[in-house]
C-alpha cells in the first residue's frame, strides 16, 4: 500500500497544470473543423438555426476547456469572443489551402475529396486552430491540438510555426515543421520533409532554431532543412532527399545526386549499361 501511495503522489506532482483530457481535444477539433472546413461533406446543417446552435455549443465546449486551464473568467470571456470572430478568418484561410491542394494535385477531382481524404488539409486546418490559441500565450491546449492532428495524420506541425496562405502538403506522412519555422505563401511540401533545428540544446529555446521558407517554394519528399539562419529564397525548388544547413538564393534549384548500380547474374548487358544516375 505504501508503494501505491508514493506512486499516486508522484503522479500528482509530475503533471498538475491541466485537467484537459485527450478526448476533449478530439471533440474540440472535430467540432471546429465541422464549422470551418468548406462544404457540407463532413456535417450537414439543415438551416441557419441548426448551424447557429452547433456554433454556440462549440463555443460553450471551448469555454469548458479554457476553464480546465484555470483561466480567469474575464480572460476566458475575451478569448472566446476573439475565437468566435477568428473562426470566419480561419474558414477563409483554410478554403484557400483546400483550393491549393485541389489545383496542385492532379489526382484531386473536387473540393469534397480534398476535405474528406487529404491528411494535409486536416493537419493544416488543425495547425491554424492551434496557432490562434498559441498566439494567446497558451501552451498545453494548442500543443494537444497539434498532437491530435499528428497522431491522426503523421504530420507534426508545431503551433508556434508561422505559415502563410495557400499552403500545400501532399501525402504528408512524416512531415515535421518546428516551432520557429517561418513559411511564406504558396509553398508546397511533400512527405517526409523536415524543417528542423541544428541543435536541440535547451539553452536555445528562446531563439530562432528552424528555417525560413520564402514564397512560392517547392520542397520534395524527404528533404531535410535545418537551422534558424537557413533561408530558402523565394521561388526555389528543393529536390528529394536533400540535406541543407545553409541558405540558398531565390529561384535556386537544389538536388541530391546519387548513383544506383544494378548487378544481375545474366551478363547479356555490360556493367556500364546497368548503371543509372539519379
Amino acid at each position: 500500500m505504501e508503494t501505491i501511495k508514493k506512486l499516486y503522489e508522484h503522479k500528482k506532482k509530475v503533471c498538475h497544470d491541466t485537467e484537459i483530457k485527450p478526448e476533449m481535444i478530439e471533440d474540440f477539433v472535430e467540432e471546429a473543423l465541422n464549422i470551418i472546413l468548406p462544404g457540407s461533406v463532413r456535417m450537414q446543417f439543415l438551416n441557419y438555426e441548426d448551424f447557429e446552435l452547433y456554433f454556440n455549443r462549440h463555443l460553450n465546449s471551448t469555454d469548458q476547456i479554457l476553464n480546465h486551464l484555470k483561466l480567469d473568467s474575464e480572460v476566458r470571456l475575451k478569448l472566446i469572443e476573439n475565437y468566435s470572430l477568428e473562426l470566419l478568418t480561419l474558414a477563409k484561410k483554410i478554403e484557400v489551402d483546400a483550393t491549393a491542394l485541389l489545383e496542385g494535385d492532379p489526382a484531386a477531382k473536387n473540393i469534397c475529396e480534398v476535405v474528406l481524404c487529404y491528411p494535409g488539409l486536416f493537419a493544416i486546418a488543425s495547425y491554424r486552430l492551434a496557432h490562434f490559441f498559441y498566439g494567446k500565450s497558451l501552451t498545453i491546449f494548442p500543443r494537444m491540438i497539434a498532437e491530435y492532428a499528428h497522431n491522426k495524420t503523421g504530420i507534426d506541425i508545431h503551433p508556434g510555426a508561422k505559415i502563410g496562405e495557400s499552403f500545400f502538403i501532399d501525402h504528408g506522412t512524416g512531415v515535421v515543421i518546428g516551432e520557429t519555422a517561418i513559411i511564406g505563401n504558396r509553398v508546397k511540401i511533400y512527405q517526409g520533409v523536415t524543417l528542423g533545428a541544428l541543435s536541440v540544446s535547451k539553452e536555445l529555446e528562446n531563439t530562432k532554431r528552424h528555417p525560413t521558407i520564402e514564397d512560392d517554394c517547392v520542397i520534395y519528399a524527404h528533404a531535410t532543412i535545418l537551422g534558424g539562419k537557413t533561408v530558402i529564397g523565394e521561388g526555389s525548388t528543393i529536390g528529394g532527399n536533400v540535406w541543407l544547413t545553409q541558405s540558398v538564393k531565390k529561384k535556386s534549384i537544389v538536388y541530391h545526386k546519387s548513383e544506383v548500380h544494378l548487378d544481375v547474374k545474366d551478363r547479356q548487358f555490360s556493367t556500364e549499361e546497368l548503371t543509372y544516375e539519379i
